[in-house]
């Protein structure tokens, strides 16, 4: 007999509005903007709330000092080829992240602007099978976003001064997606909107404009996904860790 605390793990079919909490600009796209695009595309409001201004990456000799601008403009491009318009950038230090209150309040902060019924966010764990995903920004910015989905956004008294100076309410959110976890439990076949998501990566020139084999490397490994996930021969897939907090 189940228990009958069993939680399953499928997502709701449809929400309004999701809100992506990510570390660095092309996180988001690298990961799930696949996933996005069937998102906007079934009329969901796509929100992204970027940590860091990426002021760490390139691999080329752009000035440091201009570096945050263009990866800012580089993710709104991405995020426009995904059907996303609304970007936010909240300007912690590439690199450096840490669990902190004040990151914690930050991403409350935009949880109760947006009231989103979907997050997205890095796992906190580390996925040991691909050490890559696993960047400590990343792992920071999955925990420190769970830790804000629950306790503090729907606390009215976490943070108080969210709802006493800037009049926002307490939101709960009901559902958080995991990129890059290894309990990955749930495929978004994304094979019909490759094209979208490749468009969004190729905007990332900072980033990418080195790597000839970028959409055949991102194509192996989203066919392999979608065989682990049982998917038919020929699909591309990103897969998530689906967790029900509500």
């Amino acid at each position: 007999m189940s228990s009958p605390f069993a939680r399953s793990a499928a997502p709701a079919e449809h929400v309004e509005r999701a809100l992506c909490v990510l570390a660095h600009p092309d996180d988001v796209d690298f990961g799930s903007a696949g996933t996005v695009a069937s998102w906007t595309a079934a009329g969901t409001h796509v929100t992204y709330c970027i940590v860091t201004d990426g002021d760490a990456g390139g691999f080329d000799e752009t000035p440091r000092e201009e570096m945050p601008r263009l990866r800012k403009a580089e993710q709104r491009a991405a995020a426009a080829a995904v059907g996303v318009s609304d970007v936010r950038f909240l300007g912690h230090p590439d690199g450096r992240l840490e669990l902190t209150l004040d990151l914690r309040r930050d991403i409350s902060r935009v949880i109760r602007q947006v009231r989103p019924q979907r997050v997205l966010t890095s796992s906190p764990e580390r996925f040991w099978d691909r050490i890559g995903a696993s960047h400590p920004d990343h792992m920071v910015v999955g925990e420190s976003t769970l830790r804000a989905v629950y306790p503090d956004a729907r606390n009215p008294f976490a943070f108080p001064e969210l709802l006493d100076d800037e009049g926002l309410e307490a939101w709960t959110v009901p559902e958080v997606w995991l990129t890059a976890s290894p309990r990955a439990d749930h495929a978004v076949d994304v094979t019909e909107v490759v094209d979208r998501k490749f468009a969004a990566l190729r905007s990332h020139v900072t980033q990418v404009s080195h790597l000839v084999d970028l959409e055949q490397f991102v194509t192996g490994w989203m066919r392999q996904v979608a065989r682990t996930h049982g998917l038919p021969d020929g699909r591309l897939a990103e897969a998530f860790h689906v967790v029900h907090t509500a």
